[in-house]
């Protein structure tokens, strides 16, 4: 165990002459370990990694009040038997060193440096030993390991190529999906978007996309990637990391963060919106398609994630039917709309009681969009991601033909019904559960008969489609899985 006083000592005002290179490389690095592993350490050469890293989920790992309530009621509810199970993979340097063992006593307690994902944790790791809760390996040979085959020899630190932190090798999606997919201590799987990576067609070579290619993209223009005197001129790539969650408390960069996440959702998915002429009246359909989430959608914490279709169809400038109306701050709530198509991930208790939180966990069922199979438009597989809601939902149709029809696709991060559980167990606060936001994953979607891209027979029947995207509303899909109070129909 690292002692606590040779720890603060490292985090007084240790003065560093700066960052210059040298022609060859040092046998040691010049930075101590207690200055390598704290991420201030990193700012002086690497600004631009350090302010991105600074406004990230990553840096957030340990603040994020959601965390932090159900590590404290996890804590609370099993006894501390949870131990670090939360902490190896938001603090997991800390938990390295022997600094945390319970995340309720000692969370707050962490120094600065060893709070969150930090920079010294994921460029020393030299070999993954699980595929799932930080099956990672250190080396402890303070040599700092990164996708450049020619690093810069530098009197600051030890440098090395890694085939891991290379986002253009396939391999390197090991190391985020070691802490990216997570098992209950049931056993059952809390998170998967790892293993729907890995069996997925962007895991291929050639022609597969890592996850540091989508979350970590690569900068338009070369630039230097550290400030020393001499570094050549390199494609550098983001340290944001941007997914669907972001910070909820004051944090660096939340505007940013906040464009990056909405960047990443609205290429998510390719969506169609249908309708059908029967008669005087109509049938609705959206067809979604999970073309670029490299994984199922939502992922991550699914049995979190609310994800949900809005629809609106007017006639006149009258709303004749409506569907996924679900204002900023309230709970989606599938048992007041019969037609609401949620997806989500429910879970469920020993006993077949439907629970939120992780720990009470021994069973999933959910119904999210899968990831994409194969690019192969001849393999059926090809069609399996093509997942079609119609409205109403029992197969009826509506009264009147819309003439105007709007579709937005819409996701909680973290669902309001488990904010509402925090808050009613006392572990977050109003302010907090009201600070989570509503993303809109895609462009709006209107659909009029003037506006439509495509018109087709089906069975007879007059088909009218607006899509803004590749997707061809006539090809092969599958119908949507509705989960209605989280009992498969």
């Amino acid at each position: 165990m690292v002692a606590t006083n040779r720890l603060h000592l490292a985090f007084v005002a240790l003065l560093w002459t700066g960052c210059t290179s040298t022609a060859a490389p040092s046998p040691e690095s010049s930075m101590t370990r207690e200055e390598l592993v704290d991420p201030e350490r990193c700012k002086s050469c690497h600004p631009d990694q350090y302010r991105e890293w600074a406004s990230s989920m990553h840096a957030y790992a340990t603040d994020d009040p959601v965390f932090t309530a159900m590590c404290e009621r996890g804590q609370r509810e099993t006894g501390l038997k949870l131990g670090t199970f939360c902490l190896k993979c938001h603090a997991p340097q800390a938990v390295a060193d022997e600094l945390i063992v319970s995340a309720a006593e000692d969370i707050y307690k962490l120094p600065k440096a060893y709070r969150g994902v930090t920079c010294f944790f994921c460029h020393t790791v030299d070999a993954v030993t699980g595929s799932h809760n930080n099956g990672l390996h250190q080396a402890n040979d303070l040599v700092l390991r990164g996708p450049l085959s020619d690093p810069l020899r530098t009197d600051a630190h030890r440098s090395s190529y890694s085939t891991l932190h290379d986002r253009d090798q396939i391999g390197s999606s090991d190391l985020c999906g070691s802490c990216h997919d997570v098992v209950a201590p049931s056993g059952a799987a809390l998170e998967r978007g790892y293993a729907e990576w890995h069996g997925s067609v962007f895991n291929q070579t050639p022609g597969g996309t890592t996850c540091g290619q989508c979350h970590m993209p690569q900068s338009p223009q070369s630039k230097t990637v550290a400030a020393v005197e001499g570094a050549p001129i390199r494609r550098a790539h983001s340290h944001m990391f941007p997914a669907v969650d972001t910070a909820l408390t004051e944090w660096p960069d939340k505007a940013a963060m906040a464009s990056a996440v909405q960047t990443e959702l609205n290429k998510t998915l390719q969506s169609a919106l249908c309708v059908k002429k029967i008669g005087a009246g109509a049938q609705l359909s959206v067809i979604l398609d999970n073309v670029a989430g490299g994984h199922g959608f939502p992922s991550g914490a699914a049995l979190d994630r609310r994800l949900w279709v809005e629809l609106v169809a007017k006639k006149a400038g009258k709303m004749i039917y409506q569907t996924g109306n679900v204002p900023d701050g309230v709970v989606v709530d599938d048992g007041k709309d019969p037609d609401l198509w949620l997806l989500r991930e429910c879970a469920y208790d020993a006993n077949g009681k439907l629970v939120h939180m992780f720990w009470q966990v021994a069973s999933v069922v959910g119904n999210t969009l899968p990831v994409q199979l194969t690019f192969n438009q001849s393999d059926p597989r090809f069609y399996q991601s093509h997942v079609r809601g119609d409205f109403p939902a029992n197969g009826t149709q509506l009264a009147e033909m819309p003439d105007e029809v709007t579709l937005r696709v819409r996701l909680q991060p973290i669902g309001r019904d488990v904010l509402d559980d925090l808050l009613e167990s006392g572990d977050l606060t109003a302010a907090l559960r009201d600070a989570m936001p509503n993303w809109q994953v895609g462009q709006t979607l209107v659909w009029t008969p003037e506006t439509a891209t495509h018109a087709f027979q089906q069975d007879g029947l007059a088909v009218s489609c607006r899509t803004e995207t590749n997707l061809n509303p006539q090809a092969d899909s599958v119908p949507a899985k509705r989960l209605v109070g989280c009992k498969a129909q």
